[in-house]
């Protein structure tokens, strides 16, 4: 876990994946530097790694994750993502192991060590709660947990719900200090309003806020719904 950073719940995640880059970004992730700032919200933005630079350099209170990193050092390795390359970047840290992109459980190890090595944080996603454990061993900074099968669904029914408690639980055993955002389905405020009060720290959409028919509305619906959610309960 790289200490360097402190993310204070709650906590966002904006996922562009390959839906923006470059200008479109930039201006989503400026929003987000406003949305942050007005709610007292953390918004993590993962934007494409060639993108994190411009963005770092025009925001002010969004943390910039890039999207994957290889768990390579400096030297031979064409087409892999090089973690002095994205922090000299201006990256915070990195998203690992998504559901798009997997990685192996000994790469999860050795890249969460690189980064904490050059101080970037670590946010590790996990399909199922024996994997958010497996994970949890490595001390990430973040896991992720979201099921794959509710990914773009905007959807989450009653046993979704429940299981927040217990994977929360599984995780805190194995270290209390691991942030754990829940996400997956998120289509509105209200489902981030609803996620938070049954117990996560965090949450994040991407086609919930890119597909919407105001992008930049639905985001601010969903930090203030996560703020005030926040708020009701502690």
């Amino acid at each position: 876990m790289y200490t360097g950073i402190q993310i204070k719940p709650p906590f966002f995640e904006i996922g562009p994946k390959a839906y923006l880059f470059g200008k479109k970004a930039l201006d989503l992730a400026r929003h987000a530097d406003q949305m942050s700032e007005k709610y007292d919200v953390r918004i993590i933005f993962t934007p494409q790694c060639v993108d994190i630079s411009l963005i770092a350099s025009k925001t002010e209170h969004v943390l910039i994750f890039a999207q994957h990193m290889d768990s390579l050092k400096i030297g031979r390795g064409i087409g892999s993502v090089l973690p002095e390359a994205i922090k000299e970047a201006g990256a915070d840290g990195f998203l690992l192991n998504h559901s798009e992109k997997r990685v192996s459980m000994e790469e999860i190890e050795e890249t969460i060590q690189r980064g904490n090595e050059i101080g970037l944080a670590s946010m590790i996603c996990a399909d199922t709660p024996v994997q958010a454990v497996e994970i949890a061993k490595f001390n990430p900074n973040i896991i992720l947990a979201e099921s794959p099968e509710l990914i773009g669904i905007g959807k989450r029914d009653a046993a979704a719900q429940k299981e927040i408690t217990k994977i929360n639980k599984s995780i805190w055993q194995m270290n209390p200090e691991i942030l754990v955002l829940h996400a997956a389905g998120i289509k509105c405020g209200q489902d981030i309003y609803e996620i938070v009060k049954q117990g996560a720290q965090g949450s994040g959409s991407t086609s919930g806020i890119l597909l919407a028919r105001d992008p930049f509305q639905m985001l601010e619906e969903m930090i203030s719904a996560m703020r005030k959610a926040w708020n009701e309960i502690h």
